[in-house]
């Protein structure tokens, strides 16, 4: 759901290199997140990007534990039967960003499809009590489809992110194959369309992957079909597998920067109000500079 992918142990094409800004902001970062028992998704998915966003003031945090209802074939993280809910997790999440001083956050969280509202008054709760704590920092939340339940999508808009997330993650053809099968092509730009619809000045984000076995017709299609659903921003990267295992998808081609930067001028030429393309991009990638794009 969240474009959480890492890198197997594999050979990996020149072009797909990580920036390591000084480690101790990666510490400090740790260490505060530890102190509030919170959960990264920069590490427990395996993101190549933690050491660069964490440098720029940027991160991902999620809430409603660590462990997923869906098995997404690209994804890091685990799956299973999630722990209770953590009632008091969104004033820790807020006093951790507070400590970090965060100028952007990103809000997402496995799939909890054991929950009536799918977690949504949790995120609704967390986004308040940021704003209330941090006046002067962004949110963004990275939400799944909730089953396209209406109040829990109006909970989250009417808590007033400054971006509202929900990824695409791969071409209509390849989805059942890619991602679990209570997902869907459809329900995810479903989604993004009632988001819009509730809250007509909100801002929306999606991303997709590539290198999955998609055509170049079918990303462009579904580029299109985000701007159809009021997509603003979007984000393009490469799939990288997060493990050599059964469940985990193999990379079926490394799609050179040239085939981004051509996608991303694509869409900028569509009407997307900002794109980020290229080979170790992610959902939540340079985030801030995106949205004040």
């Amino acid at each position: 759901m969240t474009g959480r992918v890492g890198m197997a142990e594999e050979r990996l094409p020149a072009w797909i290199r990580v920036t390591m800004p000084a480690r101790s902001r990666h510490d400090e970062v740790r260490r505060v997140l530890g102190k509030y028992r919170l959960n990264t998704v920069c590490e427990d998915a395996k993101c190549p990007n933690a050491f660069e966003c964490w440098g720029l003031g940027t991160a991902t945090i999620m809430i409603l534990g660590d462990t997923c209802t869906r098995a997404c074939r690209f994804c890091a993280v685990k799956t299973g039967k999630p722990g209770a809910v953590d009632w008091f997790e969104p004033i820790r999440v807020a006093l951790a960003v507070r400590d970090l001083g965060l100028k952007y956050v990103v809000i997402t969280s496995v799939d909890r499809d054991d929950l009536a509202d799918g977690g949504a008054s949790i995120y609704a709760s967390t986004v308040r009590q940021i704003k209330r704590v941090n006046p002067g920092t962004r949110v963004e939340a990275l939400i799944p489809d909730f089953n396209l339940n209406r109040d829990s999508l109006r909970a989250v808009v009417e808590a007033g992110p400054d971006v509202v997330a929900h990824n695409l993650e791969t071409v209509e053809r390849l989805t059942p194959l890619v991602r679990d099968r209570r997902g869907g092509y459809g329900k995810s730009l479903e989604a993004l369309r009632i988001v819009k619809e509730l809250r007509g000045g909100q801002v929306t984000k999606s991303s997709i992957m590539l290198g999955l076995g998609e055509e170049r017709g079918e990303v462009i299609k579904a580029m299109r079909d985000l701007r159809d659903a009021g997509v603003d921003i979007l984000t393009i990267g490469q799939y990288l597998r997060p493990t050599g295992g059964a469940r985990h998808l193999p990379v079926a081609r490394y799609v050179p920067p040239n085939e981004f930067q051509e996608l991303k001028e694509l869409g900028l030429r569509m009407g997307f109000r900002a794109v980020a393309a290229g080979p170790l991009v992610r959902s939540s990638y340079r985030a801030l500079e995106l949205f004040d794009s």
